[in-house]
């Protein structure tokens, strides 16, 4: 009978080694799971010493796959959401952690992810915790993925804590889908528009302007503003383009600053419209975010610290420490949540009935799926008003050109009549 060395943890997340005899691998993992405890390497004793020895006798100048390398840049969303879910369905299947990374890092095209899981599988195979390894590659794996791993170990529930997490993953990254297609039209109409006016102002307007000076006429003011804003237009044209990076930029210099920072986005939500969807998309964002690290087992305290981070608002940031120095004094999360007025009171109200009937992660659940149909329909919302705008501007400045172009000549004809 086959004898299996293993490496596995405990509840308390203790790494425990040893060996068992089994039929096969899956019963050896089978054996191991009725001791309660949570398998993370098995190798069949012998069997690696003989497919080395087999390696080395076939290819003797071999040498040991390379892993890793240097990678820049940050996991993509949609990268690390189909990760997750993949090594969720592997760890639900009953894989070793070690060996369903192995397969994942196999597959994945060369990148950061790439970089990063070759990382973790040489962290693991050093003798540390899955949560330990990835808390090394800030890069692919955040507080929230972290910590909520290290529950699922600490809890011996980990492929149900990935399934967690990859529902988690899934719906902020269906949320932004959302937004983001909504917005592609309107842009795309918006620099087309740009395009054309540009393309009148540079070409067309200074082939009109030689036309009037051959003309013995007194040019309308309308029509001297246009030809005055052309050929400024067609000199420092750049400017259209340097504009708008030089105010992303100086928005980014003066968020390095916390009270710059709160100043900027506390202006963004004020802003009509946008404002709310921004609102409502950071509540469903780290209600979901709350719910899921709850859930998890993870410590309330802990949970709004992480909140926190992902909420991406100052003043979000601002209200959830306020919430956590309340709560760390031993009052409820309803009473700091509704001083500091940055949700609705129906939103304090589910949260106080969740904190009374102790299913605080449903309730944060149900806030950010109510949130989440609000921001579609106030992104539906705001690109059906956009539609007419749009129309009425680009009509508006076309008019003006028209207006401004004919007018010379209809005052030719009338003074040649």
């Amino acid at each position: 009978m086959p004898n299996y060395k293993y490496e596995a943890m405990d509840h308390s997340g203790a790494e425990v080694t040893g060996t068992i005899d089994a039929e096969s691998e899956a019963e050896a993992q089978q054996l191991i799971r009725d001791q309660d405890l949570f398998v993370t390497k098995i190798t069949e004793e012998g069997r690696k010493k003989k497919k080395k020895k087999d390696k080395d006798a076939k290819k003797p100048g071999a040498r040991k796959k390379k892993k890793g390398g240097f990678s820049f840049g940050k996991v993509g969303a949609k990268q690390l959401c189909t990760f997750t879910r993949q090594l969720s369905t592997l760890q639900d299947a009953g894989l070793p952690i070690l060996r369903s990374l192995t397969i994942l890092e196999g597959q994945c095209k060369p990148g950061p992810l790439k970089h990063s899981l070759s990382g973790v599988i040489e962290e693991i195979e050093g003798g540390s915790t899955l949560s330990e390894a990835m808390a090394k590659h800030p890069k692919a794996f955040d507080d929230l993925y972290v910590n909520m791993v290290k529950a699922g170990e600490a809890g011996g529930a980990l492929e149900v804590i990935l399934q967690r997490l990859a529902e988690f993953k899934e719906r902020a990254q269906s949320l932004k889908r959302k937004v983001m297609g909504a917005m592609i039209y309107p842009i795309a109409v918006i620099s087309v528009a740009i395009l054309i006016v540009s393309g009148i102002m540079i070409f067309i307007i200074p082939k009109f302007k030689k036309i009037f000076e051959g003309f013995d006429v007194t040019l309308p003011d309308i029509t001297i503003l246009l030809l005055n804003f052309s050929d400024w237009f067609a000199t420092y044209w750049w400017v259209l383009g340097v504009t708008p990076v030089c105010f992303i930029l100086m928005i980014k210099l003066i968020k390095k600053n916390k009270t710059g920072a709160f100043i900027v986005d506390w202006i963004a939500l004020k802003i009509p419209l946008m404002g709310n969807i921004i609102q409502k998309s950071t509540v469903a964002r780290t209600m979901r975010t709350l719910g899921t690290l709850i859930a998890s087992g993870v410590p309330i305290l802990e949970a709004l610290t992480i909140a926190r981070d992902t909420a991406g608002n100052s003043v979000f940031k601002r209200a959830f420490d306020n919430i956590h120095a309340s709560i760390r004094e031993g009052e409820a999360i309803a009473v700091p949540l509704r001083e500091a007025r940055i949700v609705d009171d129906i939103v304090v109200n589910m949260v106080d009935v969740g904190e009374e009937t102790g299913a605080l992660d449903t309730m944060m659940y149900k806030v950010a799926e109510v949130y989440d149909e609000e921001v579609a329909v106030a992104v539906d919302g705001l690109i059906s008003m956009l539609e007419p705008i749009m129309v009425v501007v680009l009509g508006l400045i076309v008019g003006f050109i028209v207006i401004a172009l004919f007018m010379p000549l209809v005052k030719l004809l009338n003074e040649l009549s």
